[in-house]
């Protein structure tokens, strides 16, 4: 493994989830971070800052003054994600699509355009994907469709980057239990419980550990995706439940 000690980080949606368990994993490993969400009082970083993806000028402002904060970059962790229903498209509204699309795709592109000046030789990118953005499933176009483009964004960037010392990985998680579906299902507790109902999924640790894992690979490694699923997931629409 290579070390990560003394290394800078900026992890983006790092107030909950998957983004806060990256934060704390780096932190073990001797990063220095700048967390960036919208709940700053939830995030536990060694800089923290207010940033909402959706907004240009947040973004702008975070970005120059993390960097600032941490005195340079070497890795940017694009975690921030999420999804607005789980109805039939024909049901989408202007609202929830510009939600989605802004926050999983133009957040992350705009984040990564910003932060990859600064980005120190044997840099590295980390991008939140899904398996979502691998296989489609009812109910969730829009989702769906971030997490495709999200892919695709990552593959032609690291074409773009081919010849700099910079790496580039997606992460595509399953069913990982996190506040995710309780957004989703706009703060419906009981349905939100349900999608973790009788299965075992993933934790935030997990893949924050998955993150780790490709940062430190040597330096003329690059993990180009890691696909992480529940053993009971075969699929994004495909779980094996056991009986209640």
């Amino acid at each position: 493994m290579a070390s990560l000690e003394g290394k800078t980080a900026l992890v983006t949606g790092a107030s909950s989830g998957i983004g806060a368990a990256t934060v704390q994993a780096l932190r073990r490993e001797g990063v220095r971070v700048a967390g960036g969400a919208r709940r700053t009082e939830r995030i536990d970083a060694d800089v923290v800052g207010e940033l909402d993806v959706t907004d240009p000028a947040s973004c702008e402002r975070f970005a120059r003054e993390a960097v600032s904060d941490l005195g340079g970059l070497d890795v940017l962790v694009n975690a921030a994600g999420l999804a607005v229903g789980r109805e039939l498209f024909e049901r989408s509204t202007e609202e929830d699509e510009r939600i989605v699309l802004e926050t999983n795709l133009n957040g992350l592109v705009r984040m990564t355009r910003l932060c990859l000046p600064h980005l120190r030789d044997g840099g590295h990118i980390v991008n939140l994907g899904s398996v979502a953005g691998r296989q489609a499933y009812p109910s969730g176009a829009l989702y769906v469709t971030s997490k495709f483009a999200v892919r695709g964004f990552t593959y032609a960037l690291r074409e773009d980057l081919l010849g700099r010392p910079i790496r580039i990985t997606t992460v595509d998680p399953g069913l990982v239990e996190t506040e995710f579906s309780l957004v989703r299902f706009r703060g419906d507790r009981e349905a939100a419980d349900s999608v973790y109902r009788g299965v075992e999924p993933i934790r935030p640790e997990e893949i924050a550990e998955c993150i780790v894992f490709a940062l430190t690979r040597p330096p003329h490694v690059n993990v180009d995706e890691i696909v992480v699923k529940a053993l009971a997931q075969s699929s994004g629409a495909r779980i094996l439940r056991s009986e209640e």
